[in-house]
């Protein structure tokens, strides 16, 4: 079967891509990055078990400790608050981590190379994070060209994110569909224990389960 290398965070749209990646044929190495990040160990545990679940070749783990030196993000920096959802706003959200993905992608693409895996899954999507410049289909675009100009892969590796221009709706039913146990996966920007429910990503998440008329199955703090 062929391989594809899947970013897995525990978070809800990762798990669904790496469903989407096991439906469509291929077998998982799933790639999980800690870098400081308040939910830190919910969202390793997360990804270990959905790992499991996908009976996936390997659970790769690494480390970037840089961003948390780096900091000027609110998920690495505990001086920084993280925001309450307020509605729309412009411009970059403190959560954003600088140049995070190219990072993410960067090392993906070494271990898709070594392991002669096919595609590289990465869950970015623009709809509810129009802030997150490193998200943008002109940003996945560029990485491309870079991966192609950059590597002595064979077979081609191909960056694949199918949920770039969905809304968080669509990737649930879409998960739901597939089975994805949700109750093993992470949202919240800072609580590992109950979901603070107020965080932007706690938003879009219990927003998208009331939509579609299914309880979230995690716990909430309100």
């Amino acid at each position: 079967m062929k391989k594809a290398v899947c970013l897995l965070s525990g978070g809800m749209d990762s798990t669904t891509l790496a469903y989407v990646a096991k439906d469509i044929g291929f077998e998982i190495i799933a790639l999980h990055f800690t870098y400081g990040q308040r939910t830190e160990a919910k969202e390793r545990e997360c990804a270990r078990a959905v790992s499991r679940n996908l009976d996936a070749l390997e659970f790769v783990e690494i480390s970037l400790e840089h961003f948390r030196k780096i900091g000027a993000s609110s998920l690495t920096d505990e001086s920084i608050p993280v925001e309450e959802y307020a509605g729309e706003e412009e411009g970059v959200p403190s959560t954003y981590v600088p140049f995070r993905n190219a990072n993410l992608l960067a090392i993906a693409t070494s271990l898709a190379e070594a392991r002669r895996a096919e595609a590289i899954f990465i869950g970015v999507q623009t709809g509810d994070y129009p802030g997150y410049p490193d998200c943008r289909p002109e940003f996945i675009e560029a990485f491309q060209r870079a991966v192609d100009l950059g590597t002595a892969a064979e077979p081609r590796i191909t960056l694949m994110t199918p949920f770039v221009r969905m809304s968080k709706v669509d990737i649930v039913r879409k998960g739901l569909a597939l089975g994805v146990p949700y109750e093993r996966t992470w949202s919240c920007y800072q609580n590992d224990d109950r979901a603070c429910g107020v965080c932007s990503s706690c938003h879009y998440r219990r927003e998208a389960f009331r939509e579609l008329g299914i309880e979230d199955p995690i716990e909430y703090e309100r």
